[in-house]
């Protein structure tokens, strides 16, 4: 185990210990060692040649900043014992290296959001709920240059006549910051995390997000080279799908990924990956999704994936998957099969084309082929909902017809969601896709009478 390791291991006790403290006694324990910490790193940076540690192996660094710490704790005779001599050394190497206090909720596993409210409160995400935590900031002053920080690595900024920004961490983790004067009360800051090792399909499975012969069909769909939507809420695990379907990818296909903030983590080799840009200070050099999906046509992709459509852009999407990029993948917000093709409609409008309504349907339903709804219950588990298939158009609406459905049949005690996944019967058309393809699925896949219940 390694010095940091050991230190940040070594770390987590007291915060248990002053969490069962009484509420004044442990704010009074919590307000002291803030202090000196801002003391001591004020102090470290006065003495130190930064330009000189960036120059250092890690290990000497951490080396340095201790030994710094320990002349200037025993020069101040500051009360700290050996516990806290060691949480200073990698605070302050987080505060001058890192992101400061989110440095210690970056490298907890379980952690899945940061939600940081103004610098007094900072709330994380555990296994779909949400708890407070004891890591505040200094001040605005010092939450705001940890976010500038964050912003400033991916060649963004934020300012008073720029107050929101999405950037992401080096780790890929979603990042989005708003300042006032858009945020009243204080900078606000929110991080979706992505798992340090990639889900698996069957982590999926483990987790009861979808079933076995549904993960079969998935992986149908992504070999056969079937156009895939997928469809959900905010939270509701479509990114972490959309890794999963991409998985399936055949790994000598050519794969252009076009996001706001890159966050897709794909495992294939030959994958080409474009990000959005906002426009600089003068009101220029925007370039948006639309831009990037027309420019991925020129780049002979095998298959293109489109981390969330939410603009014109759906309309150079779908004319993508018409022309011969079979196989592609975007997901959309929205809470049902149904409205994601509303929503899509509504997107397609935006783009300044004054297309009949039947025309934007034939679009839709020539493009996609499978919708992939996820949802985030209220006992806060991810589960696929809904596979549904578009079958054509019969007048002026799309046909639909669900293939695979999560029927819930109530909450127990613990307020966990019961119920159970099935087939609804219903053999789909891609059938004949996948067998042309060359992958065979077993006709009991299919079978409604096979029932999957949730723990």
């Amino acid at each position: 185990m390694s010095l940091r390791e050991q230190i940040t291991a070594q770390r987590v006790q007291p915060f248990v210990e002053r969490s069962e403290m009484s509420g004044a006694q442990g704010s009074m324990m919590r307000a002291a060692y803030q202090k000196l910490k801002r003391e001591i790193h004020l102090a470290v940076l006065e003495r130190v040649e930064l330009e000189r540690l960036s120059r250092m192996p890690p290990d000497q660094v951490r080396q340095e900043i201790a030994a710094l710490i320990g002349r200037i704790l025993d020069e101040q005779k500051a009360p700290a014992n050996d516990l806290e001599r060691k949480q200073l050394v990698v605070d302050v190497h987080d505060e001058m290296f890192g992101f400061g206090p989110l440095e210690l909720l970056l490298r907890d596993p379980t952690v899945s959001d940061i939600l940081v409210n103004t610098y007094r409160h900072t709330y994380v995400e555990r296994r779909g709920r949400l708890e407070p935590t004891d890591v505040t900031f200094y001040d605005d002053a010092h939450l705001m240059k940890v976010i500038e920080k964050i912003v400033s690595r991916v060649g963004r900024r934020i300012d008073e006549s720029c107050p929101m920004v999405d950037a992401r961490l080096p780790d890929g983790s979603r990042v989005n910051a708003i300042i006032p004067p858009s945020a009243v009360d204080g900078p606000l800051l929110s991080i979706r995390r992505f798992a340090v090792t990639p889900l698996q399909v069957s982590d999926l499975i483990e987790l009861q997000t979808l079933t076995p012969p549904m993960a079969e069909v998935l992986d149908g769909l992504a070999r056969a080279k079937v156009n895939i939507l997928v469809s959900g809420g905010t939270g509701s695990g479509k990114t972490t799908l959309l890794n999963i379907l991409s998985g399936f990818i055949p790994a000598d296909e050519r794969i252009v990924t076009i996001e706001d903030a890159a966050e897709l983590q794909l495992r294939q080799e030959h994958v080409l990956r474009l990000e959005t840009r906002p426009p600089n200070i003068e009101g220029r050099g925007e370039i948006t999704q639309r831009t990037l999906v027309r420019n991925a046509l020129r780049m002979r992709p095998d298959r293109i994936i489109l981390g969330e459509v939410r603009g014109d852009e759906a309309l150079d999407m779908l004319n993508a998957m018409n022309t011969g990029h079979e196989g592609s993948l975007a997901t959309i917000h929205a809470n049902t099969p149904r409205d994601a093709l509303t929503r899509l409609e509504n997107m397609i409008s935006m783009g300044g084309l004054s297309l009949p309504t039947k025309t934007m349907r034939q679009q839709i339903a020539s493009a996609i082929s499978v919708v992939v709804q996820a949802t985030r219950l209220t006992d806060g588990r991810r589960k696929i909902i809904s596979i549904s298939e578009l079958t054509g158009m019969e007048g002026d609406m799309i046909n639909m017809q669900e293939i695979f459905t999560f029927r819930r049949s109530g909450v127990d005690s613990k307020g966990n969601v019961q119920g159970h996944f099935c087939a609804t019967g219903v053999r789909p058309k891609f059938s004949e896709r996948l067998q042309a393809f060359g992958v065979a699925l077993p006709e009991r896949i299919y079978d409604p009478t096979r029932h999957f219940d949730t723990a």
